[in-house]
């Protein structure tokens, strides 16, 4: 049971963090919030290094002390955050000098979003029964379809906010 409360952390933690990455970077571009970029010589340094930063921070803690308790909440909502902020850039391991707001990016943070969900919310696959297996069948071809048509809804939104995004992009205190 402490494994679900733990994935479940993670996965709150991580969208939230997401989300608040997303809020910040628009707000910053939109000039409607302080410039609050990191830079060293002139190289803007983004949160997707941070992540890792947290990220191997944490691994590393974890593995060397074996923290329980409070310790061990701290390093997940600690690990969540470090997850959030590196795939909220996923597009950039993939197109290094991308947009910011590359579709990869949105895309893994929901790929993950739903693992982790599975993993924390559904029972282990051996208490599954054959009736949970014909729902979730159902589901996945369900989640295909709606996933066809959502993609063309994307398109279309694609074609409608792609210059504004630009726009921010070129005009951003970067």
């Amino acid at each position: 049971m402490e494994q679900r409360r733990t994935l479940r952390l993670i996965l709150y933690v991580f969208l939230l963090t997401f989300i608040a990455a997303r809020i910040v970077v628009f707000l910053i571009m939109d000039r409607l919030m302080p410039d609050l970029y990191f830079h060293v010589g002139g190289t803007h340094v983004h949160h997707l290094n941070y992540g890792i930063f947290l990220l191997s921070g944490v691994g590393g803690y974890d593995l060397v002390m074996r923290p329980i308790g409070f310790k061990l909440d701290v390093c997940t909502v600690l690990y969540a955050i470090g997850l959030g902020l590196t795939f909220d850039e996923f597009g950039m391991w993939l197109h290094l000098g991308g947009p910011y707001w590359q579709r990869a990016s949105f895309d893994a943070v929901v790929t993950i979003s739903g693992l982790l969900a599975l993993l924390a919310f559904s029972p282990p696959l051996r208490l599954w029964s054959k009736r949970r297996w014909m729902f979730v069948t159902i589901l996945a071809l369900a989640l295909a379809v709606f996933g066809g048509l959502f993609a063309k809804s994307l398109t279309h939104a694609k074609e409608v906010l792609t210059w504004k995004l630009r726009e921010i992009e070129s005009t951003s205190p970067e």
